[in-house]
C-alpha cells in the first residue's frame, strides 16, 4: 500500500469536498479515489468521510487526519527539495496573507522585490479582513496583528500599532475636543466593523478598563470608507495607527484620548514551522522581518 499516495487521495477529497472533483485534480478516475479513500479507511480503522448522494463531509477524526496528512506530505516535499538541492533556489508558488490595508501598504513592497529578485517564483497574496487558517488554507506566511492564541505556528514579532481615536480638525473646531471616554456619547462616532465590530468600546488598562457603549451614525465594513468619512469631518472613528499614519502626518486627522488608549498591540509574521523550510518561505520571511521590523510606524 503507497500511504503517501492514499494521504493524497484524502487530502483532495477533504480539500474538495467531492470525489469528482478530486479526481480532477489528481488527474485519475472517480472509481480510482473510491478505491483509495475505502483502502485507506480499511487500513485505518475508522470512518474519515461521510458521504451522501449530494456532499461529502469529514468525520471528527477526518478533521484531524487532514490536518495530519498536510502537515506530512508538506514536510515529504520540503525534505525532497532539501535533498535535491532545491533551496539553494527559491521556485515555486508562495502564498501570503495579511489585513487588507496592511497588506496593501507594507507587505506589497516586499511582495514586488521579491518577485523581481527571484523570477522563478510566483506569489498568491489574499489580502483579507479576516484571519485565514494557514493549515487549512495552504497559506505559507501571514501577517498578525494583536495578540495571539496557542498555535503550532512559528511567530516573529516585528512591531506594534496603537488603537486610537480620530477625528478632522473641522470637527473638533465645530464640535469639541472629548477629554474622557464619557464625553464619546455626545458625539458622532463612524464604527469600522473591521477593527471595531461591537458599539462597545474598551479604554485603559487591561485590569480597570473603561467601557464606553455607543450608537454610531454611521458602520461601515471598509476601513478605508471609514477614514474618508472622518477626513471630510462627518464624526470620530476608531482604527489602527498604521491605517492612519498618512492622515495624521498629513493633519487631516487628529488623535484623541491619547492617555485612554489600550496597551499597543504586537505584530507578528507567522508560518508554519518545519525542520526543513522551503527556500522560497525562508528568504520571504527573512525579507518581510526586515522591512517590518525597520519601518517607522511600526516601532
Amino acid at each position: 500500500m503507497d500511504q503517501i499516495h492514499l494521504m493524497n487521495v484524502f487530502v483532495a477529497v477533504g480539500e474538495e469536498e467531492s470525489f469528482a472533483a478530486a479526481a480532477r485534480r489528481m488527474a485519475v478516475s472517480p472509481a480510482a479515489v473510491t478505491r483509495a479513500i475505502a483502502a485507506l479507511e480499511e487500513w485505518l480503522g475508522v470512518k474519515l468521510l461521510l458521504r451522501t448522494t449530494r456532499n461529502v463531509r469529514l468525520t471528527e477524526a477526518g478533521r484531524r487526519y487532514l490536518d495530519d496528512s498536510r502537515n506530512i506530505l508538506s514536510s515529504i516535499a520540503e525534505a525532497n527539495e532539501a535533498a535535491a538541492g532545491v533551496n539553494s533556489t527559491p521556485k515555486g508558488n508562495l502564498s501570503v496573507t495579511a489585513s487588507v490595508l496592511f497588506g496593501k501598504s507594507y507587505v506589497m513592497p516586499c511582495i514586488v522585490r521579491f518577485l523581481n529578485e527571484y523570477p522563478d517564483v510566483e506569489v498568491s497574496a489574499f489580502f483579507l479582513d479576516r484571519v485565514a487558517n494557514l493549515v487549512e488554507e495552504g497559506i505559507d506566511v501571514a501577517v498578525r496583528i494583536g495578540h495571539l492564541p496557542d498555535s503550532g505556528l512559528k511567530a516573529l514579532r516585528v512591531g506594534q500599532v496603537r488603537r486610537m481615536l480620530c477625528a478632522s480638525p473641522a470637527y473638533l473646531a465645530k464640535h469639541g475636543v472629548p477629554q474622557h471616554p464619557a464625553d464619546l456619547l455626545r458625539h458622532t462616532i463612524v464604527a469600522a466593523a473591521g477593527i471595531s465590530p461591537r458599539v462597545e468600546w474598551k479604554f485603559g488598562a487591561v485590569d480597570d478598563p473603561t467601557m464606553v457603549r455607543l450608537k454610531p451614525r454611521l458602520t461601515v465594513t471598509s476601513n478605508d470608507a471609514a477614514i474618508d468619512a472622518a477626513v471630510s469631518g462627518l464624526g470620530i472613528c476608531r482604527l489602527l495607527s498604521y491605517q492612519v499614519a498618512d492622515e495624521l502626518a498629513s493633519g487631516r486627522l487628529q488623535v484623541l484620548l491619547a492617555d485612554y488608549e489600550e496597551a499597543p498591540w504586537p505584530v507578528h509574521v507567522l508560518h508554519r514551522e518545519s525542520k526543513y523550510g522551503s527556500s522560497k518561505v525562508r528568504k520571504f520571511i527573512d525579507l518581510l522581518v526586515a522591512h517590518l521590523r525597520a519601518h517607522q510606524h511600526l516601532n
